[in-house]
């Protein structure tokens, strides 16, 4: 089985990226933090890798974070959820984001996914809401309430990189416990945290 790629990045998409290794071209299905995270096509670039066998294909997901790539195998071992809903899932939130949603069992969070219905959602909180404490961020405060994940959105949407509005945010709510709760009061506080 194929675990890690490290080669030249021909071509990237938010859904798959192209990796030369050893002369040969490997088509990898990748999620959109993922291909975020990539380099420039023509560089170097190194993809953690799970490998799909079934009957009739072989198929490559890659990952840029050992996070993402135990959130998605997680997600491989909830009944009903294959391959591409689970790099849907991890492209519909970033790892820290999904995390924190099925902790909280926040189902409003993951039915926003497309893909992910009702059933879904409260089987995928059922099933990992218990087997996640090794992914867990170690401290700080997590984006969970749908005004901050607004918010968050907001500062991508103006520019700021994600990591960058996420801290913000998160400095924000720490600073002020009931900021989350308004919008205005959060933005606010998120754009002074980031300067």
């Amino acid at each position: 089985m194929i675990a890690h790629l490290r080669g030249r990045l021909l071509s990237k998409t938010p859904q798959t990226a192209v990796v030369e290794a050893g002369g040969v071209g490997y088509e990898v299905t990748i999620s959109i933090p993922t291909f975020t995270s990539l380099p420039g096509e023509g560089n170097e670039v190194a993809l953690l890798v799970y490998t799909h066998v079934r009957e009739d294909a072989l198929a490559l997901f890659g990952f840029t974070t050992a996070t993402e790539k135990r959130l998605f195998e997680k997600l491989l071992s909830i009944s009903g959820i294959g391959p591409k809903l689970a790099i849907t899932v991890l492209s519909g939130l970033p790892p820290e984001r999904l995390i924190a949603a099925i902790h909280g069992q926040d189902h409003a969070t993951l039915t926003r996914i497309p893909g992910v219905g009702k059933k879904t959602a409260e089987r995928i909180v059922l099933e990992l809401k218990d087997k996640l404490q090794e992914l867990a961020p170690a401290g700080g405060t997590s984006v969970t309430t749908p005004v901050s994940e607004d918010v968050l959105s907001a500062l991508v949407n103006l520019g700021y990189p994600r990591a960058a509005a996420q801290k913000g945010v998160e400095a924000a709510m720490a600073r002020e416990p009931g900021a989350g709760k308004d919008f205005e009061t959060l933005f606010r506080a998120a754009m002074a945290a980031m300067k």
